[in-house]
């Protein structure tokens, strides 16, 4: 699986970063800044959980 984010409908709302901090990084401004990865088999759970956690839907999970 492969997550992705959607900068321009990231509003800063930061409910992915409350999940995990350090899966779901965040600027200065409070504004995501995941840059695009392959997730591990042990953090999918997780970032499920922080994708689903977004209001704006700015992050991607999607097969690789």
């Amino acid at each position: 699986m492969k997550l992705s984010l959607d900068r321009s409908k990231c509003v800063g709302h930061a409910m992915c970063n409350a999940v995990d901090p350090e899966l779901f990084p965040l600027d200065d401004s409070g504004y995501s800044t995941v840059e695009p990865y392959e997730v591990k088999a042990e953090d999918l759970a997780t970032v499920e959980a922080g994708v689903g956690a977004c209001p704006e839907k700015a992050l991607i999970l999607e097969d690789s």
